[in-house]
């Protein structure tokens, strides 16, 4: 018989299917109950914290440079200015692939090698969220070219940015100086904070010195950004403290008029007022354009002005140290004044050469056959230079060598600029120290009449005669002649500083070694009047002449400057203040292998004072 089998156990499967279902229930519950504790915790008790990371992707920070101050010289004449200016910024932390967009920018705006690794350099110093530029002062036709294509570049765009700017280029760049950008070793000693979004700063002369002046503070602004970065709206801004304006106590006219002089000839002429000591014009011959250093001067160029043979990157007027030359003969006067060694009366027959005591070796005179019975009147205003190698062994460079350096020879002057030099004035104690020598009285004997040893700067001659124009009174140079208030725009001007006076035992010794300069000027045996001093209306002119030796000469050899290559010519300069009853411009002059400091350098110091002092009258 057939056994009946059961087909479905319909009791059986629905225990099975409620024991699923409750299970599902269980496992929906439990998630359910994960994902509420989970959003409890993200939106209850980190809601803060989520929601500042929140704001941060929408939300940017950035710094806003300050403008720069503006330069004027003491007439309002605009020596730096700021420009608008457009450059390309890539922010790192917006783009995927950096050598990538690199590359693509290298073929559409053909960037320059020089320009991708300044832009690496100063990447390693920035944050991934800073923008870092590279490439400046794009042209109208750049700023086409990649605004048409912006859309490719994702965290990359266009600033617009104020530029620095020098109007009268060469003209002032030795003094003025430049700026240029920040690089590594500068972002050490610098405030970060307060440079971030600059990209510039001040790198020698004016803009070096008073970088802390014109820099100004920087600024911030929040700023809501979409995600390729683009700035939307600003949220919030702190404004920036722009930096303060300068006024210098140069002339531009003057500064022009001096450089005219010089045209043809390398040198250096400083012009002050003895005064106050302000600085009136500092001119450097050969120069440079300043505007090339600015967004970075390309290797080529940079080599070319290095490599140059007249060197147009040196500051002679600052830099610059050349023999003082006959120069000095004045205050060489006035120190054996002091000492007792001399008279205004004494007389000397001064041959064409000057011997020691048991001594062969002849130190010459300029002029071959000598100059006759001299006093210290007719040394100073004919050069005499026997009369002064006899006065510098008389007085001993023990006596003469503390007394120069009453006048700031040997020491720099404090001049608020970059580059300036010492000089160096010679002493037994300086030989002894430096070259572990004795001192020789034949070094004494070409000390007397600036050369050996001797250096100083045009510089330090321009004070050095503002001293003898005020009879010993002593003031520092300055290139400052005030600050503009940024709130008021009133001008609080620099103040004089006053140095230790050179002091005298008789005040009438001024006038014995004075004198002698107007003579050397205006009388027709002075060295400077067949050239400068029967041309002078008007005022009167208390000046010296000089020629500084390039190379020296054996016992019995004649210069010839014909036969000379130009380059070992001598020095010729010339110092003066005018007008010499009530001094109100001194001037320092040097022409690098221009001979004679009477025939050249002489009438290059007229043409400044006629400006100067003869202006209003034309």
């Amino acid at each position: 018989m057939a056994v009946r089998q059961a087909i479905k156990n319909h009791q059986q499967e629905q225990r099975l299917f409620f024991s699923r279902a409750v299970i599902m229930v269980l496992v929906v519950l439990i998630l359910v109950g994960t994902l509420a504790t989970r959003l409890t915790f993200l939106q209850v008790v980190n809601y803060s914290h989520f929601t500042t990371l929140s704001q941060n992707n929408r939300v940017r920070l950035e710094a806003v440079p300050p403008p720069r101050g503006l330069i004027y010289d003491r007439n309002g004449v605009v020596l730096a200015e700021n420009r608008p200016s457009y450059q390309l910024e890539i922010t790192p932390e917006q783009v995927r692939d950096l050598e990538d967009t690199l590359a693509r920018l290298t073929d559409l705006l053909s960037l320059e090698e020089a320009e991708i690794t300044r832009f690496r350099r100063e990447l390693r110093g920035k944050r991934p969220f800073q923008a870092v530029p590279v490439k400046l002062n794009m042209s109208d036709e750049e700023v086409a070219i990649f605004a048409i294509n912006r859309h490719l570049f994702p965290g990359v765009d266009i600033q617009a940015r104020l530029a620095r700017h020098y109007p009268l280029g060469e003209e002032m760049a030795h003094v003025v100086g430049y700026v240029g950008r920040i690089d590594e070793r500068e972002l050490a000693r610098i405030d970060r904070r307060n440079y971030s979004g600059t990209t510039h700063i001040g790198k020698i002369g004016v803009e070096r010195f008073y970088e802390d002046v014109l820099h100004g503070r920087v600024g911030y602004q929040k700023v809501e950004v979409n995600a390729q970065g683009r700035v939307l709206r600003v949220l919030e801004r702190e404004a920036p403290v722009p930096g303060r304006d300068l006024v210098l106590s140069l002339d531009v006219g003057l500064q022009a008029a001096a450089r005219r002089a010089l045209e043809g000839r390398n040198g250096a002429v400083v012009a002050m007022d003895p005064n106050t000591g302000e600085v009136l014009a500092l001119v450097s011959k050969p120069s440079f354009d300043p505007n090339l250093f600015v967004h970075g001067i390309p290797a080529s160029v940079f080599n070319e002005l290095r490599n140059d043979r007249y060197q147009p990157l040196f500051n002679r007027a600052l830099s610059g140290q050349y023999p003082p030359g006959s120069t000095i003969k004045p205050i060489v006067g006035l120190a054996g004044l002091e000492a007792g060694v001399t008279t205004a009366a004494r007389t000397m027959f001064a041959r064409g050469y000057f011997q020691l005591p048991n001594d062969d070796r002849r130190y010459r005179d300029w002029r071959r056959e000598g100059h006759g019975l001299v006093n210290l009147d007719k040394a100073i205003a004919q050069s005499s230079d026997v009369y002064f190698y006899d006065l510098g062994v008389r007085m001993g460079i023990d006596r003469m060598s503390p007394f120069l350096g009453q006048f700031g020879l040997g020491q720099v002057t404090g001049l608020d600029t970059t580059g300036e030099r010492p000089g160096l004035l010679p002493s037994r104690e300086w030989k002894r120290a430096t070259q572990n020598m004795p001192w020789f009285p034949g070094e004494t004997v070409i000390t007397s009449i600036g050369q050996g040893y001797m250096l100083a700067t045009p510089l330090q001659m321009a004070s050095m005669t503002s001293t003898i124009a005020t009879r010993g009174e002593r003031v520092r140079p300055h290139l400052l002649r005030g600050i503009i208030d940024p709130v008021s725009g009133d001008l609080r001007l620099h103040e004089t500083e006053w140095l230790t006076p050179v002091q005298v035992s008789r005040p009438e010794h001024w006038d014995q070694v004075i004198q002698p300069m107007i003579n050397s000027v205006h009388r027709s045996n002075g060295t400077a009047y067949w050239s400068t001093g029967r041309f002078i209306r008007g005022y009167t002119l208390a000046g010296k002449t000089g020629t500084a030796q390039v190379f020296g000469l054996a016992e019995d050899e004649e210069y010839d400057e014909e036969g000379l290559a130009k380059h070992l010519r001598d020095h010729a300069l010339f110092i003066g203040y005018a007008p010499a009853e009530a001094p109100r411009i001194a001037v320092a002059v040097i022409s690098e292998h221009g001979g004679s400091g009477g025939r050249v350098a002489a009438p290059i110091a007229r043409e400044v004072i006629d400006y100067y002092l003869l202006r209003e009258e034309r």
